[in-house]
């Protein structure tokens, strides 16, 4: 199984389609087995979805996604998980764990705001403890 997680600095970064880099992780029998960092060129939501369907993965965690994402990831086969906060590494650990909290109805649809800075974050909608 493949993981992706919206990445940077260590931590979930909060808003899908401006991530700069996706953290993937290989997981077998319920355990992380391998991990990269890998670039996304700022591509942007729908080309994101694709990246991440071209990279194999099965699963993404995040925190704030639009509709229009949500529904490209959908059609990708990948799984989502928003509205997620806190370090990736703990955050795939508690998915593998099956205790990791998240937001199925997570959505980002102030596109008009700065995400991810101030009180205002994407993924400030939900909260992960």
């Amino acid at each position: 199984m493949k993981i992706a997680v919206t990445y940077e600095n260590g931590m979930v970064f909060q808003h899908f389609g401006h991530t700069e880099q996706f953290k993937i992780y290989e997981a077998e029998n319920g355990q992380v087995v391998s991990s990269r960092i890998v670039p996304t060129a700022g591509q942007g939501h729908g080309a994101l979805a694709a990246f991440l369907a071209a990279n194999g993965v099965d699963a993404l965690i995040c925190g704030g996604i639009g509709g229009g994402a949500q529904m490209a990831l959908a059609e990708a086969g990948i799984r989502l998980y928003g509205g997620v906060q806190g370090a990736a590494d703990e955050a795939v650990a508690a998915l593998l764990a099956g205790t990791l909290g998240y937001d199925p109805d997570i959505h980002c649809d102030h596109h008009d705001h700065e995400h991810g800075t101030g009180a205002h974050g994407c993924g400030g909608h939900f909260g992960h403890e």
